[in-house]
């Protein structure tokens, strides 16, 4: 995942009120409520890792600290630093490799992919991103990955967020979509480079996560041998 700066005009996003499935280009379509049955364990887990693995703000290349703090699980974790971004086998912070997939999560990435019409979910990596008021993910494509074939999956839990959906041109119009508790965007094919990112979140509430909003994201980083 590549964090590029980049300021856009704030807009209010309608809110959801359908829980029908919501194409947003060819290969990508956000699932409204999807994730909700698994909500609570998904929140348990994501507590448990963080007791693994806590959640840091971690720095860009260029030296910024990134607002989102973040923590992951699976083969491989994404980092950044002012060596550049890239994904690795071992936390910086333990030493230790990183945590597996919760059962949860396996479950939720495998539900997703086939609701979205792709044959195998990615696996090899989950980077989870915790959201304070004010956080925002700049407008990114996502290109460390050597496996362009498969597609991403994001969750979205506790306070809503309003996702910066653009094209494959950083100069193509950003639509601006509201995601809330429960909420799946999967995104492959000929969209798997689309830029996207997250508005800074407004100070709210939710019942299960406080001021907080965690996004739970799926990707393959390696052609499957």
């Amino acid at each position: 995942m590549t964090a590029d700066l980049f300021d856009l005009p704030q807009a209010r996003p309608a809110p959801q009120t359908s829980t029908q499935p919501v194409p947003l280009a060819e290969g990508a379509v956000l699932f409204p409520g999807l994730a909700l049955p698994d909500a609570p364990a998904l929140i348990r887990a994501i507590h448990d890792l963080a007791r693994i693995v806590p959640f840091r703000r971690m720095e860009t290349p260029g030296g910024r600290q990134m607002s989102v703090a973040m923590t992951a699980c699976g083969e491989s974790g994404w980092c950044s630093d002012r060596n550049g971004y890239r994904y690795t086998t071992h936390s910086p912070v333990t030493g230790a490799p990183w945590p597996p997939l919760p059962d949860a999560f396996v479950a939720i990435s495998r539900r997703a992919t086939a609701a979205a019409g792709f044959p195998k979910p990615p696996l090899q990596s989950c980077l989870i991103n915790c959201y304070e008021p004010g956080a925002r993910l700049s407008l990114h494509q996502d290109r460390d990955e050597n496996a362009p074939h498969m597609p991403i999956v994001s969750l979205s839990l506790g306070v809503a967020a309003t996702f910066l959906w653009g094209g494959l041109r950083r100069s193509d119009p950003v639509r601006r979509l509201r995601l809330a508790h429960g909420d799946v965007v999967v995104w492959g094919g000929p969209s798997r480079f689309v830029f996207h990112g997250i508005a800074p979140l407004s100070r709210s509430s939710h019942p299960e996560t406080g001021e907080n909003r965690f996004n739970i994201t799926f990707r393959q980083i390696a052609p499957e041998e």
